[in-house]
């Protein structure tokens, strides 16, 4: 396992939109240099991506590797499993606040403080389950704004397939889905049984239908971050590649 010497650093943010304060943590590698612009990679779990992916020690090493650009990771944790499926739920009215938030409030005051290209392809978002499921929609909310999306093993419901059927994109996203499978039946914390494998194709099959370069990948494994950091390292040299 590579070694990291790299930088954290806790950040806060007052939101209009979810009326709270925000903490969330930026990672520089130790291969961080503020005279060059930087890909930016904003995690939902973010707590989960740093302690159970160690994201930070796969960015670490693919830098260190040449494999892909130079990237600061953005992780913004949850406070609780309510508040998480209160931001991150299809059907919860608090993800479109969440979504804004990510646009409109993070993301300006990223620019401000980070070198960072600036541009919608250089900036991924990426989450696990119902993270993965935040990001998709938040991307095609703002898909001038983010240009990538990186969803393992996303919660894929009515709700889901009702947004993309009301949504026109007219800007190309770049996406990499992933599921494993052994999800078929899965106990989700919102206590109902999800088959991901399922809800995946048909997220994939939707997908189909708008201006997306899709990457699929079926894996061994379970919904459980075992399975999870595994995928890591694959999928951001997709996401991330030079």
């Amino acid at each position: 396992m590579i070694q990291t010497n790299g930088t954290r650093e806790e950040h806060t943010l007052y939101s209009e939109h979810l009326k709270k304060e925000i903490t969330f943590t930026i990672y520089y590698s130790s291969m961080y240099t503020p005279l060059i612009k930087h890909h930016l990679l904003i995690a939902q779990d973010g707590q989960d991506y740093f302690n159970l992916g160690k994201v930070h020690r796969v960015i670490e090493k693919l830098t260190k590797e040449g494999s892909i650009q130079p990237t600061i990771i953005v992780g913004i944790p949850y406070s609780s499993p309510e508040e998480r499926f209160k931001l991150y739920h299809p059907s919860q009215p608090g993800q479109k606040n969440y979504i804004r938030f990510l646009a409109e409030e993070l993301l300006p005051y990223l620019d401000d403080h980070l070198p960072l290209l600036g541009l919608a392809h250089s900036r991924t978002l990426i989450g696990d389950s119902l993270g993965g499921t935040v990001s998709l929609q938040a991307a095609f909310t703002y898909p001038n704004t983010f240009g990538q999306v990186v969803m393992q093993s996303p919660f894929v419901n009515d709700d889901v397939i009702e947004f993309l059927e009301n949504t026109k994109l007219n800007s190309i996203l770049s996406i990499v889905q992933t599921v494993g499978k052994q999800e078929e039946n899965v106990f989700t914390p919102s206590k109902q049984w999800v088959n991901f494998v399922k809800g995946g194709l048909q997220l994939k099959d939707y997908l189909a239908n708008f201006p997306v370069e899709l990457h699929y990948e079926e894996y061994e494994g379970d919904h459980t971050w075992t399975n999870w950091e595994k995928q890591l390292e694959e999928v951001l040299k997709i996401s991330l590649a030079k």
